[in-house]
């Protein structure tokens, strides 16, 4: 057999091996697919924990206001300016003009 003989063959099997390599590298399912999906769920488990926390602070404050009559206070103080009974309110201004509370 000639060397341009065993070149073709060669050439040929070169071209089914790359052809059977793309898949696996790039193709869906393949590693690049497979490090794209891995990236998501990194960022969407950080979004769940974060998620997490800020429902356990909202739930606590759901609780503060069900059962204890300070949260509510405090935030119809804070919210809403009220004031109890037989006390005064001073409002304090700054020299910008803006008011202080």
């Amino acid at each position: 057999m000639s060397s341009s003989g065993v070149k073709i063959p060669l050439y040929i099997l070169l071209g089914i091996l790359l052809g059977l390599q793309y898949p696996l590298w790039l193709g869906d399912g393949g590693l690049l697919s497979h490090w794209r999906l891995k990236q998501e769920i990194s960022a969407q488990k950080a979004e769940n924990a974060r998620l997490k926390e800020r429902n356990a602070a909202l739930e606590a404050e759901v609780r503060d206001l069900k059962e204890g009559y300070e949260a509510l206070e405090e935030r119809a103080r804070s919210e809403l300016g009220m004031v109890r009974r037989g006390e005064t309110f001073y409002q304090l201004i700054e020299r910008d003009g803006q008011p202080r509370r």
